[in-house]
């Protein structure tokens, strides 16, 4: 059995789908998380019924996490000392986080010992700050394996102990080529990084038909409206595209924290009737009729002044492969995504000029907008479809299943092997 830690569970839409994917690879797995989702994107039953049958740490009483930690001695043995040892003086990035991690290390525990007497082959941890110190430290209790999944906050903003758990992972899921060359950067060896893009069901997304154009270009985005999505640079271009007497439109869909500053901003510029912040999340399912309704797809991502950033955006694949030509910056994993002029156009972050002069050339080049759509969709296809993109990830769980059917008492890999072990 893989047990797959998250922040909150399907609280992430890509989450979801890459778990829906496993379970038709007929990987056995049971989720775990943090918390609770505070929603999520999907109106299927299998989400709903993966939503309930969710293992939620959060929250934990103060003493049976005292009463597990008093045990654990007992249960654990020697591991118990030799975590507890890395916990209090492994080298940590500040106090604040050596802290957080003893008290992660203390639910570890807890949920070590409710872990104890199941079939675990394999602990896998979506996202490595705080879930992730949570997984290595039970897995090391358990003297099983654990892999992580690195993103972006977690890596950046929120990370925790990151040195020790590159070291001790069995394998990494790298998400673009970028998280590739960080880790090799902090001492992994490529054998045990594995590129495995967080992609799409591309059999829920086609692109559009062509129907009657629309009176004016629509550019459409879409995202939680947070600082690293980069919104206000979009509307600041289309500031730039009225001054230039270009025509069009343009909506931004999601809700999230920015909302009344965002809408502020349009009407400081003076754009109520070009630019629509609508303040609404959209479903996963109706996401093909929204990109129906546009043009260009433009998503400006930036490196947020809290240190996020949007690791390779599920929503720029999603337009792609609806066959809507898409802009966005060249940071982190999207260039692995939007080859520059092939398959989409890639500008500096931080850059409303750059942004202005790309959604210009786009608006005004039909038959660009044509080859980049074409192109997307094929790029697309063929390297970020979840039927076949998860497929080195598929063949690293099927490897810790079979290692554990052949020997359930010990399934470490060799190259964790002497860390795991007391």
């Amino acid at each position: 059995m893989i047990h797959y830690m998250t922040t909150n569970g399907i609280g992430n839409s890509w989450v979801a789908n890459e778990l829906h994917q496993l379970a038709n690879h007929k990987i056995p797995f049971k989720l775990h998380a943090m918390r609770k989702p505070g929603g999520h994107f999907h109106a299927s039953q299998w989400a709903k019924d993966m939503d309930r049958d969710t293992h939620v740490l959060y929250p934990v009483k103060p003493l049976s996490v005292l009463i597990a930690m008093l045990i654990a001695p007992f249960c654990f043995g020697k591991k118990f000392w030799a975590a507890l040892f890395n916990a209090l003086f492994a080298k940590r990035e500040s106090l604040r986080i050596r802290i957080a991690g003893i008290a992660h290390f203390a639910v570890a525990c807890h949920w070590a010992r409710q872990l104890q007497h199941q079939n675990v082959s394999l602990i896998h941890s979506q996202w490595i700050h705080s879930g992730g110190t949570i997984t290595m430290y039970a897995a090391w209790l358990l003297g099983k394996p654990f892999s992580f999944t690195g993103h972006a906050a977690d890596l950046f903003r929120e990370r925790c102990a990151l040195q020790d758990k590159v070291d001790r992972a069995a394998f990494i899921v790298c998400i673009s080529q970028f998280h590739k060359e960080l880790f090799m950067k902090m001492g992994a060896s490529a054998d045990k990084l594995h590129i495995v893009y967080c992609g799409i069901d591309v059999s829920l997304f086609s692109p559009k038909q062509k129907t009657q154009a629309h009176d004016v270009p629509h550019i459409l985005s879409a995202g939680r409206l947070v600082d690293k999505k980069g919104f206000e640079y979009l509307i600041d271009a289309c500031g730039k595209l009225r001054d230039q007497q270009v025509a069009f439109k343009c909506t931004i869909a999601g809700s999230g924290p920015l909302e009344d500053s965002l809408k502020q901003r349009v009407k400081d510029q003076k754009l109520e009737k070009l630019v629509t912040v609508t303040g609404k999340s959209i479903m996963q399912e109706d996401i093909p009729a929204f990109m129906n309704e546009g043009d260009i797809y433009c998503l400006p991502c930036v490196w947020a002044k809290d240190n996020d950033v949007d690791g390779l955006p599920q929503m720029l694949m999603e337009a792609m492969a609806c066959g809507v030509p898409c802009i966005s910056t060249k940071l982190v994993g999207i260039p692995d995504l939007l080859i520059q002029s092939k398959t989409g156009l890639l500008v500096q972050p931080n850059d409303a000029s750059q942004l202005a002069g790309a959604l210009n050339i786009l608006i005004h080049d039909k038959q660009l907008q044509e080859d980049l759509a074409s192109n997307g969709v094929a790029h697309v296809n063929a390297v970020f479809d979840l039927a076949t993109c998860l497929n080195p990830l598929v063949k690293q769980y099927k490897q810790f299943l079979s290692i554990s059917d052949k020997n359930p008492q010990n399934i470490s890999r060799k190259s964790t092997e002497a860390k795991v072990q007391s």
